[in-house]
């Protein structure tokens, strides 16, 4: 069976120029193949693979219609910009983040390591590199100081709720819950969901 290797694209230099093209150009309904091509400049084979990973960043929907967090990206302020980046790559990175939390803070080479744990692929291998060049492209864009580490994993809802203290339910009726959808990562290392399901035990479900 085919392993499911981190998000990459093998033109890794084209996806520093395609996200500098989206910011400046008008959000299209759809984000096609031809759009790619014609209205932003890149015909080549290479660049097409761009599409299916904006869609594991969560820029682009299954259908290709921009999502919130590709107009995010595009906002003319930069923080916000940023970190709209930050979430999209803490999206499609989702089972490398499962290992390493700040996966964004190493080197290219620990970066590389961890791939190279992860996959099972020689040090040196161009998927690999392939893998690391995008992730550098993509932080290139990003600003991750103000993002959880859960945040690519759940959604909340507001509802009702009694709020405890010291481990007992005050008296206190704030009126919030929150609905958790978790997003897993495709992959068949169980320690991925061990360490996704420990966090969220930890840190949302404890009273």
């Amino acid at each position: 069976m085919a392993k499911n290797y981190p998000a990459f694209v093998n033109a890794t230099n084209a996806v520093t120029k395609i996200l500098e093209k989206i910011k400046i150009a008008a959000t299209p309904d759809r984000f096609t193949q031809d759009y790619l091509a014609t209205e932003l400049g890149f015909p080549g084979g290479g660049a097409r693979a761009f599409i299916p990973l904006a869609k594991k960043l969560g820029l682009l929907g299954s259908d290709g219609t921009p999502t919130d967090l590709y107009k995010q990206f595009r906002n003319t302020n930069s923080a916000t910009s940023k970190s709209a980046m930050a979430k999209a790559i803490k999206n499609a990175y989702s089972d490398v983040y499962a290992r390493n939390e700040y996966a964004h803070s190493l080197s290219r080479a620990d970066f590389e390591g961890l791939i190279v744990e992860m996959t099972g692929l020689e040090k040196g291998n161009a998927t690999v590199k392939a893998i690391a060049g995008t992730f550098e492209a993509l932080k290139g864009f990003a600003e991750f100081k103000n993002i959880e580490a859960e945040e690519p994993l759940i959604s909340t809802d507001k509802g009702t709720a009694d709020f405890s203290h010291n481990g007992e339910f005050s008296d206190v009726r704030l009126g919030l819950s929150y609905t958790i959808n978790l997003v897993l990562p495709k992959t068949d290392d169980v320690s991925v969901f061990n360490a996704i399901f420990r966090s969220l035990r930890e840190n949302l479900l404890r009273k």
